[in-house]
């Protein structure tokens, strides 16, 4: 099977993907990422993660109107259901997430 592209991964999803925008050289999204994988775990699964670089990929950040990083969308089946830019309470993500699984 070939490799589904970020973009493939967000649309053709039947299960809720958290897509989380970021950059490498963002101190802020280093931040968020041990707690998206806490929250992520604690929903046993039940959300798949897609991580896309701005850098590596600016016309799908420019595409879903990502201005500012980091920045958090859920989609399923290609429709948002969530949105979210810049740090994120662990208790507030849980909360988001938890309300479209």
């Amino acid at each position: 099977m070939p490799k589904q592209s970020p973009k493939e991964k967000i649309l053709k999803s039947e299960n809720p993907v958290l897509v989380d925008f970021y950059a490498d050289w963002c101190a802020p999204c280093q931040t968020m990422d041990p707690i998206i994988e806490q929250v992520l775990s604690d929903l046993n699964g039940k959300v798949r993660l897609v991580k896309v670089n701005i850098d590596k990929n600016p016309q799908l950040a420019q595409q879903f109107g990502v201005r500012s990083i980091p920045h958090y969308i859920l989609f399923k089946k290609g429709k948002i259901l969530w949105r979210k830019g810049g740090l994120v309470l662990k208790r507030e993500l849980e909360k988001s997430l938890k309300g479209f699984t």
